[in-house]
């Protein structure tokens, strides 16, 4: 059946439903469906009057709250498309996907004001309802248009409280509003890795979005008894499947704060107290969580966990399977990419998978999708045979934003029929698709998709750098990380380029895009075809390890949890460093603080640590064990 509605006239459609129901959360905040339409509508007003319709794009940079849903609600109830930004990226990286958007008009919370810092367009800030009274003095001062240069809000439109200022539109700045958005027209604008050194927004239609979740709905039974969580970041696709999941279904969404996504212990701590039944994951998420709930079982109501983002290998569910088995929650791998809106397939995996371990099953087409394999010509390949997946259907993105001849290139016409070249390989056996990888230079990092290219441009701003190879290694039990080889230009000396300098040259870049390692080397070797020949550069950063992890004699605490950060980190860790500075993950410093629960006997979780370096976490050590010797003299 065609798509005829947008998200928003879903959305309220089910606050009509269902007024008084939980909408969304984040810790003690929570508003209904009637509170949310509302707050989103009078938001909508308010974007309006900015001129923001039907093929607008609005930037929004807002922290995960509650604030976040409505503000991404109101761009679509406004007849816009939501351009998000993660307000933990650099100021810089935000400022060039606002610019490169284009966009008239950034709806933002003046917690993220610091995030704004380089971007000098307008901003209405949603958590105060006096900033927009622009009147004829603000839009005609002869400053108001200008771009400010250093990015300050400057004189340009009404402040608000003690908030930033308003930053106005002038009268030729934006269209008029036309009219109500319709199924075709852009409800987002995603951004992914460019090879270019730059990102690319992905423009994708209402259709695309609410033929996937009605196909979701139809095959997983969403509703509204489940409660779905909100725990990607905005600027990531697999956002766009949690949120309007959950609100077009007439769930609850439940917005994970940052350091409970990052910390295994406080997410499993909210799954079980929110009574979360959907869960998306990427694997590597998943993994954490994993180790944390089979430390700590207790009852939960999840009843499906969903995969994407990245590659599932099903040896990574092994010790879930063996402990829970593979019948509650069900648990679904989806293969997509933000081109063919969020997921194209699906496959439940179960206990039998796990004969395959190093298998990646990742199903069939999901309904109004259609996938075929070809070779390097375009010549469709026969069952058993790898090719590159092209992917057809209502899934399809409009294109690239401002970027037609990217587009033209990927988008294809076959057959009278749209379809887009994933740059992905897999085989077909008995309908189902098994994943086998990339067919170009691509990575996927943390679930993240990356062309090595846009980080190799970065670290060659550096004066010092001639060439840069950027590949991704794996530091062990699935904790994949970017790494860079750079060389001076011919003739020069590498002793000149130290880490801590190559380092400061990425520090603009998201950090799922920074290096954890820069490995200086002579020159770059090259293999017979004249590529960069990466197992010799991988051979050459060999890392011989460090001392035993046990520490030196004694009981130095301090020393004993820089060697096991030093192990995990492969490299020598200042005390008082960083550890994400340093290239740690989040997975590396989960695996950290197992390693120093092993060897000193106690049970931190991550989360009692101020700040992420060793001495912090060697105070923590030494805290709890205070705290079990008082235990033992007291009992």
């Amino acid at each position: 059946m065609p798509v005829t509605d947008c998200l928003h006239t879903i959305f309220s459609r089910r606050a009509a439903e269902q007024p008084h129901r939980i909408a969304v959360t984040c810790g003690d905040h929570r508003l209904s469906y009637s509170e949310l339409d509302r707050l989103s509508g009078e938001l909508a007003e308010r974007l309006r009057g900015y001129g923001v319709c039907p093929g607008v794009h609005v930037g929004v940079c807002v922290d995960r709250s509650v604030d976040l849903v409505v503000c991404v609600l109101a761009v679509v109830k406004a007849g816009g498309a939501y351009v998000p930004v993660d307000a933990e990226h650099p100021a810089a990286r935000v400022a060039a996907v606002l610019a490169g958007s284009r966009v008239p008009v950034t709806v933002a919370v003046t917690r993220t004001a610091d995030s704004l810092a380089e971007w000098s367009g307008p901003v209405l800030w949603a958590d105060d309802s006096e900033d927009d009274d622009t009147d004829d003095e603000d839009t005609d001062d002869e400053d108001a248009d200008d771009e400010d240069a250093d990015g300050d809000p400057g004189d340009g439109g009404a402040t608000a409280g003690a908030g930033p200022a308003d930053r106005a539109v002038g009268a030729d700045a934006v269209p008029e509003p036309a009219g109500e958005a319709g199924p075709d027209d852009p409800a987002y604008v995603i951004h992914t890795s460019g090879s270019t050194g730059a990102p690319k927004g992905v423009e994708v239609s209402h259709r695309s979005v609410v033929a996937l979740l009605e196909h979701g709905t139809e095959r997983f039974g969403f509703g509204g008894d489940d409660t779905w969580t909100l725990f990607h970041s905005i600027g990531f696709d697999f956002s766009v499947w949690e949120l309007w999941g959950a609100l077009l279904s007439g769930g609850r969404l439940v917005v994970v704060p940052g350091r409970v996504a990052r910390t295994p212990a406080l997410m499993l701590d909210l799954v079980r107290r929110e009574q979360v039944t959907v869960l998306n994951q990427t694997p590597s998420a998943f993994r954490r969580l994993a180790a944390a709930y089979l430390a700590d079982e207790g009852p939960d109501e999840l009843r499906l966990v969903v995969f994407g983002g990245e590659r599932l290998d099903v040896a990574v569910l092994a010790p879930w399977i063996a402990r829970r088995g593979d019948d509650r929650p069900e648990l679904v791998n989806m293969y997509g990419i933000t081109e063919v809106t969020v997921h194209a397939t699906a496959r439940r995996i179960v206990a039998a998978d796990l004969d395959r371990p190093s298998v990646s099953p990742i199903g069939r087409p999901l309904p109004g999708v259609r996938i075929e394999l070809r070779d390097e010509s375009g010549a469709v390949v026969p069952d058993g045979t790898p090719g590159e997946l092209y992917v057809a259907g209502a899934g399809l993105a409009r294109g690239y934003l401002h970027q037609p001849e990217l587009t033209a290139e990927r988008f294809v016409t076959s057959g009278g029929e749209r379809w887009y070249r994933s740059g992905d390989r897999a085989v077909r056996t008995d309908g189902d698709l098994v994943y086998l990888g990339r067919v170009d230079r691509q990575l996927k990092v943390r679930g993240y998709r990356i062309e090595p290219g846009e980080v190799e441009a970065a670290v060659l701003a550096h004066p010092g750098v001639g060439t840069a190879v950027v590949t991704a290694q794996d530091f062990g039990e699935g904790d994949v990380r970017l790494v860079a080889y750079v060389a001076p230009p011919p003739g020069a000396d590498p002793a000149g380029l130290t880490e801590a300098d190559l380092a400061a040259t990425v520090a603009d870049l998201p950090g799922y895009l920074r290096p954890s390692r820069f490995h200086v080397v002579a020159d770059i070797p090259l293999t017979a075809q004249g590529k960069a020949d990466v197992a010799v550069l991988d051979r050459l950063a060999g890392f011989a390890g460090p001392a035993d992890p046990a520490g030196p004699a004694g009981d130095d605490v301090v020393s004993g949890v820089k060697a096991i950060a030093d192990e995990v980190l492969r490299r020598d860790v200042p005390v008082d460093g960083d550890l994400f500075d340093l290239g740690a993950t989040s997975l590396a410093l989960t695996r950290i603080v197992a390693m120093v629960n092993d060897r000193f006997g106690i049970a931190l979780t991550g989360a009692e640590m101020e700040e992420p370096t060793v001495g912090c976490l060697a105070e923590v050590v030494d805290a709890s064990r205070r705290h079990h010797s008082l235990q033992q003299v007291g009992g």
